[in-house]
């Protein structure tokens, strides 16, 4: 009996067939909908967008690529259509009925064979994940995130933080149930999870999170090659500074003042709303002294020692009055004459020019760092105890002793640490092509992922 249905089967297809003319379907191209450009008031999270879309065009260049922006200010969607004129873009959010707010993007969902969330501080959208896993059914994936359930505000978070060895010690004492059930399905429903640091990816695994490829994802941000030399020479020339001869400086705050942050972004005296508002100040208030105080003295004692100057600059908008306040005028008048302040905000395609032309770029904030990286510029992180366990991610490709706790360094440490590596730029440049060569071999596994999703 079966093989009689069998063979009536196979008549039947051989018969269905032999009735149509035999045309070749032209394969159309795959497409890909990339979820990123999460705010733009950092040049740290514009970057993330230029990477994700060149490691996309590099790796998997017959992709039809289709970018869903979240915020695109500051010239950020002027650079990104100049240098991706491919790229197709989609605006729109998801409603309170759960489904696309455009047209453009309802086409999106239906013609894209696969979504992606490019790097970013967390699984930023997984509300919007939410949806299109529930509307179309196709596959989906994160590219370079941290999961970081244990530093941060509210529930059982821990407000101050810790050293990376402090967090990984809360991580492994946290329960399976601390994972919300409905961010576990949707992770456990994705086709690929990657963690931008080992530590985030132990937490992962640690909770039993069962993403089809769960692995250690370098940020997007290491792809980020975008650059405005023209610009970035005409700063240089006007600041009196010579290339190789200067090293950045970026200051940071333990919170982004965000509720203080007026349209022009500017940190302004506008008071706190809420009681986790008021704590983030409380910190602020605090710290920042004490977390400055250990680069001013890194400062005098390198440009003391060696006659070289220092361009303090921003990854986001209200670190440039914050490297004022907090850097540059407490300094001793000998050391403020070797200090360049930039006073204003910039793209990430001049601060990656600005970066390359640096001895060294040292920085709270670790976005400009990697970019500065990608540039193939030596780099100093650091980490204050609130900036989640991403950091980890410089140890994970090799330059861990280019990583000091903020609490345990004091400026003399610091200024060590610079004073070696300004020496012999040609070894430390040495080690940072090493490490970009494992990020890259790391990010082309990345988008393997992503091709392996979709039809051929």
């Amino acid at each position: 009996m079966r093989r009689r249905h069998f063979v009536k089967l196979a008549t039947g297809s051989a018969v269905s067939l032999a009735a149509r003319p035999l045309l070749a379907t032209p394969a159309r191209q795959p497409r890909v909908l990339v979820r990123s450009a999460w705010q733009s008031v950092n040049i740290g999270d514009i970057a993330h967008t230029p990477g994700a879309l060149r490691l996309l065009e590099r790796h998997f260049p017959e992709a039809e690529i289709v970018l869903w922006p979240r915020n695109l200010e500051f010239g950020a969607r002027e650079l990104l259509v100049q240098a991706f004129p491919k790229v197709r873009f989609v605006d729109g959010v998801i409603d309170r009925a759960g489904k696309p707010s455009t047209p453009e993007l309802t086409r999106a969902f239906a013609d894209c064979d696969i979504a992606v969330h490019a790097s970013a501080a967390h699984f930023s959208a997984s509300a919007d994940f939410a949806a299109w896993k529930k509307l179309t059914g196709k596959p989906y994936g994160v590219l370079g995130i941290t999961f970081d359930p244990v530093s941060g505000m509210g529930g059982e978070r821990s407000a101050e933080g810790g050293t990376l060895a402090q967090l990984r010690t809360a991580m492994e004492k946290l329960p399976p149930s601390r994972l919300d059930s409905a961010l576990r399905g949707l992770l456990d429903g994705g086709a690929f999870l990657f963690l931008r640091d080992t530590l985030s990816l132990e937490t992962a695994r640690h909770l039993g999170v069962k993403a089809r490829v769960l692995e250690f994802g370098p940020d997007t941000v290491f792809s980020f090659d975008l650059r405005d030399d023209a610009k970035a020479q005409a700063f240089l020339q006007s600041s009196g500074l010579e290339p190789g001869k200067f090293v950045c400086v970026i200051p940071r705050l333990r919170y982004t003042p965000y509720h203080h942050m007026k349209e022009d972004r500017r940190y302004s005296p506008t008071g706190p709303r809420n009681d986790q508002e008021r704590a983030r100040d409380a910190i602020n208030a605090r710290t920042a002294e004490a977390d400055h105080a250990r680069l001013r003295d890194m400062i005098a004692i390198w440009t003391r020692a060696t006659g070289l100057k220092v361009l303090l600059c921003a990854e986001m908008t209200y670190q440039v009055e914050l490297g004022r306040t907090q850097i540059l005028d407490p300094l001793p008048a000998d050391v403020r004459r070797q200090v360049v302040w930039r006073d204003r905000y910039w793209l990430p395609n001049e601060a990656a020019s600005i970066y390359a032309q640096a001895l060294c770029v040292v920085g709270v904030e670790p976005h400009s760092l990697i970019m500065s990286l990608a540039a193939v510029t030596p780099i100093l992180h650091v980490r204050q105890p609130t900036d989640t366990m991403k950091g980890h991610m410089f140890r994970d490709i090799g330059l861990g002793d280019w990583l000091f706790e903020i609490e345990e360094a004091s400026g003399a440490q610091l200024a060590a640490t610079l004073g070696a590596l300004t020496a012999g730029p040609a070894v430390a440049r040495k080690r940072v092509r090493e490490a970009m060569a494992r990020v890259q071999q790391l990010q082309r596994r990345m988008v393997d992922a992503v091709r392996a999703c979709v039809p051929s």
